[in-house]
C-alpha cells in the first residue's frame, strides 16, 4: 500500500490538472456566499480496473452524505496507488491543496505544519473507535494527525499441493526449514519462495525477514539501524538463497503483484502476503480453498512473534479555512461509519482501521488470523523523513542481491540519517 516519489513530470502535471478541475487547489475552493461548501478528496485507488475502482466507493459515499448534508459537496478523485505517492507528491509541491487525502503518512505533512490534528477533524467518540496501534503511528511531535482507514497485516501464504507433492508435511518456522522447501519444491520444477524486491513493495518483504533475525529499520531507541549487523546478515542470507536458485530468477527486478500472481496460478511455492493475495487467487480460478494455507512468518530460529502492520491514513489540510475544517469533520465522521469501513474492507480484502469494524470482521475465519496479528504487529517509522527512505529502499535495495548487501544497507541508512 503505500508511498514512493520520483518526479515524473509529465504525470505530475496531469494529477495537477485533475485535482485544480475539481477546487483543490489552495485558496481556489472555498465557502460560497451561499453558505455552501465543495470539498475535495484525493486518494489512493486499490482496485484492480474500472469495475472496481475506488472511485466508485468514494462516490458512494459522497453521494449519501452530500444527502444529509446538501450544503456540502465532495469531489472525489482516485489514482492507482502505485502511481499515487508520486502524484500526490507533485500536488503537494505545488501547492495543490486537497481537503482531505487519502495514503500517505501524516507526519511529513505534520511537520510543515499543512495538516490539522485528528482532534479538529474527527469527533471524540469517532476517534476513540480506532484501532490505537495504528492510530499512534500518525503521530508527530506526541500529537495525533494521521486517522488510519485500511490496514493489514502479513503472513506466509503456502501451496498445500506442492507441498504434498514434495514431501512435505508442513509449514516451515525458521529460514533453514523454508530453504530447504524451498529447494524440494524447485525440484519438482516449480519456483520455490516468491521474494519481491522490485520497487513495488520492497520495504515490506524486507522489514519481515529484517524481524526475522531481530533486526528491523529502528533501533530500540528509535533512530534508523538500517545497517545493523542483523540487518546485514539478513540481506546476505535473502542472497544467498537467490544465488541457490530457490526463489524466481531476479527477486531485485520482481514486484509483489507479480509473485502474488504466480502464486494464485500455482507456480510458486510460498509467498509472504497481505488479505489482498486472496481476491487474487480466487480471480485466477487455479487454486481451490482448500489448495492453500496461511501460516506464521519463518524466523531464523522461530515463527515472528511480531509481523508487520500497514495502514494508509487520511489527512486534512488546512488550506480551505474554517468553513472546511467544520465540513471536513461532517465528512469523516460519516466516512467512519462501520457501514463504509466493512464495504471498503469486503471489497478489496483488506482489513478495518476501527475496532467495532474490527470485531464484526474476525467473525469471518478469513480475515481472523489477520486480524490477531495486529497487536502484535510492527508498523513502518513514523519519523518526518520515512516517506524518502521508504522510497529509496524500494528502488535501491533489490540492488543487493547481486551486489553488496552492506554497502546497499549503508547507503541507505547514511540518507536516512541525515534527514531523520
Amino acid at each position: 500500500m503505500k508511498s514512493r516519489l520520483m518526479a515524473v513530470a509529465a504525470i505530475g502535471a496531469a494529477a495537477l490538472a485533475a485535482v485544480a478541475g475539481c477546487g483543490s487547489s489552495s485558496g481556489s475552493s472555498s465557502a460560497s456566499s451561499n453558505g455552501k461548501v465543495t470539498l475535495t478528496f484525493f486518494g489512493a485507488d486499490y482496485g484492480t480496473g474500472p469495475s472496481n475502482s475506488t472511485t466508485k466507493y468514494w462516490d458512494a459515499i459522497a453521494t449519501a452524505f452530500h444527502q444529509a448534508h446538501p450544503n456540502i459537496t465532495v469531489n472525489v478523485q482516485t489514482v492507482n496507488w502505485t502511481d499515487f505517492p508520486t502524484k500526490s507528491a507533485t500536488l503537494i509541491q505545488n501547492k495543490q491543496y486537497p481537503d482531505i487525502m487519502e495514503g500517505n503518512p501524516a507526519p511529513p505533512y505534520a511537520q510543515s505544519g499543512l495538516i490539522y490534528p485528528v482532534s479538529d477533524v474527527l469527533s471524540p467518540s469517532v476517534a476513540s473507535n480506532l484501532i490505537p496501534k495504528f492510530l499512534k503511528d500518525g503521530q508527530y511531535q506526541g500529537v495525533n494527525y494521521g486517522i488510519p482507514f485500511t490496514t493489514s497485516t502479513r503472513a506466509m501464504y503456502y501451496n498445500k499441493k506442492m507441498f504434498a507433492a514434495a514431501g512435505i508435511s508442513a509449514p516451515p518456522k525458521t529460514w533453514a526449514e523454508l530453504q530447504a522447501d524451498a529447494a524440494k519444491i524447485k525440484a519438482k520444477g516449480d519456483i520455490g519462495y516468491g521474494m519481491p524486491l522490485g520497487s513495488e513493495e520492497a520495504q515490506a518483504e524486507l522489514l519481515l525477514w529484517f524481524l526475522g533475525n531481530g533486526g528491523g529499520y529502528l533501533s530500540s531507541g528509535g533512530k534508523y539501524d538500517i545497517n545493523s549487523p542483523q540487518n546485514i546478515a539478513t540481506l546476505n542470507f535473502m542472497k544467498q538463497m537467490a544465488a541457490s536458485g530457490d526463489t524466481q530468477p531476479n527477486p531485485g527486478g520482481t514486484d509483489r503483484k507479480t509473485v502474488w500472481a504466480q502464486f494464485a496460478q500455482g507456480k510458486i511455492g510460498m509467498v509472504l502476503g497481505s488479505p489482498a493475495v486472496i481476491p487474487i487467487i480466487q480471480q485466477a480460478g487455479v487454486l481451490k480453498a482448500s489448495d492453500y494455507g496461511t501460516a506464521d512468518v519463518p524466523g531464523k530460529t522461530g515463527p515472528l512473534s511480531d509481523t508487520l502492520g500497514v495502514h494508509d491514513d487520511i489527512v486534512a489540510f488546512k488550506a480551505g479555512g474554517i468553513s472546511h475544517q467544520a465540513a471536513i469533520k461532517q465528512f469523516l465522521d460519516f466516512v467512519y461509519q462501520d457501514k463504509w469501513q466493512l464495504q471498503f474492507d469486503n471489497e478489496y480484502d483488506l482489513l478495518p482501521a476501527t475496532q467495532s469494524a474490527a470485531t464484526t470482521m474476525a467473525k469471518d475465519a478469513t480475515f481472523s488470523a489477520f486480524l490477531g496479528n495486529i497487536t502484535n504487529s510492527i508498523n513502518y517509522p513514523s519519523l518526518a523523513n520515512w516517506t524518502s527512505v521508504e522510497n529509496m529502499i524500494k528502488t535501491q535495495v533489490g540492488q543487493a542481491i547481486t551486489g553488496n548487501p552492506a554497502q546497499v544497507l549503508g547507503a541507505i541508512q547514511q540518507t536516512a540519517s541525515s534527514g531523520s
